[in-house]
């Protein structure tokens, strides 16, 4: 991570040339390209105006998809190959479309925009009188894009997204901000790398914001060097969302088949269950972007949430982090016990049985069960049987 002491610096790579081996932030600055040297690039104004305003600390990269002189001379294909690179290294990409439909129409401006403008990297700006940007800016309300009507104003909005900034250097350069500033993500990666294993590239597929407009799950297309392995994979998608915590809630029984368990039964789309449900423990996560995770407390708030059973966290027993799909998703569940009382058990049998937080859609049902017949249950996935069995072993 920069340090304060360190000065601002702008550094600008141009269409063509090769970017530094590291940096705090990355911005991209799409938009019309002039076609003839008789028109004038809005670029470097745009690059007087980041030199003004960055105030770091450390080092802010410029791509420029112009030459020096303005232009792009050196081949359409290189040029594309260039654009594509650079757009995935960047952390904020800034669309400024001063359309002029006779001198920059900004057609493929309205290409990239369509691939950029949902992934939570994009800011819009156009000056007020420029035509043809109703579509645009309709789409930049969707995805909750910042738009200006200055070119000042449209660059402040992008800085604001990227500061403070964060270094990364190789092909850590290839995480943008977004992602790196996600707990999952780091996770994921210190332990590919303390595995001995490289990243070589990455390029973010998708990401799906949570309500503070933060990714809440992303995935991202890897190249991975594999140290033992001698080779490098990179057929291979990383999915990724906060880790979870969960409790097996349980009250004891002579016959372990007999020891009673707490599920919850919730919609949730995905479910491939013969009445739509899925019948889990309860359970979630703390909303990335909210401060450091203590996976105790979420997991006291959720059983609450979720239950209406409010414990002490000194009750709950740790069982560890594991993955439960590794195949599929690098996040982990955090697990924890709790021995129920039978008057606790009584309540949650007798009380209300409908809670969940309803502004995030989240309805959720209690479900008394037996450790017997949540082995047999063909509606209950096999990474809450081995939870439960986890706990209860």
């Amino acid at each position: 991570m920069s340090t304060p002491y360190e000065p601002a610096e702008v550094v600008v790579v141009h269409a063509g040339q090769e970017p530094p081996g590291w940096w705090d932030a990355a911005l991209f600055l799409a938009g019309p390209t002039p076609r003839s040297p008789d028109v004038a690039s809005w670029r470097p104004r745009a690059l007087e105006l980041l030199r003004e305003l960055w105030q770091g600390p450390g080092r802010l990269v410029v791509f420029v998809p112009e030459t020096e002189t303005g232009g792009m001379p050196h081949g359409w294909d290189a040029q594309v190959a260039w654009e594509d690179a650079g757009l995935h290294l960047s952390d904020a990409i800034v669309f400024w479309v001063p359309r002029d439909l006779a001198t920059l129409p900004g057609f493929t401006t309205n290409v990239e925009w369509g691939r950029w403008e949902g992934s939570g990297r994009a800011v819009l700006g156009a000056p007020s009188d420029a035509p043809g940007l109703r579509y645009l800016r309709h789409y930049a309300r969707v995805h909750g894009v910042p738009f200006a009507d200055t070119l000042a104003r449209t660059l402040l909005f992008a800085l604001a997204t990227v500061t403070p900034g964060q270094r990364r250097a190789g092909a850590h350069r290839w995480l943008p901000l977004p992602l790196w500033r996600d707990s999952a993500l780091r996770t994921w990666l210190a332990a590919q790398e303390g595995a001995g294993n490289r990243l070589r590239s990455a390029r973010v597929a998708w990401t799906w914001p949570g309500p503070d407009g933060r990714p809440f799950f992303w995935a991202a297309h890897v190249a991975v060097e594999v140290t033992a392995e001698g080779r490098v994979k990179d057929n291979e998608v990383v999915l990724g969302r906060p880790d979870i915590s969960v409790v097996v809630a349980y009250l004891p029984a002579p016959r372990p088949a007999d020891t009673r368990v707490v599920l919850v039964r919730e919609f949730r789309s995905g479910a491939v269950t013969t009445d739509g449900y899925v019948h889990e423990l309860p359970g979630g996560s703390t909303r990335p972007g909210t401060g450091p995770v203590d996976p105790l407390a979420t997991a006291v708030a959720e059983l609450a949430e979720e239950t209406g059973l409010r414990v002490a966290p000194a009750r709950l027993r740790a069982h560890g982090a594991r993955q439960v799909a590794a195949t599929l998703s690098a996040h982990r569940v955090h697990l924890f016990g709790l021995e129920l009382t039978e008057a606790e058990l009584d309540a949650l049998t007798t009380g209300p049985r409908e809670h969940g937080v309803t502004a995030d859609g989240e309805h959720t049902t209690v479900e008394i069960t037996t450790y017997g017949a949540l082995l047999t249950d063909p509606d209950v996935d096999w990474g809450t049987v081995g939870l439960v069995s986890t706990v209860l072993r």
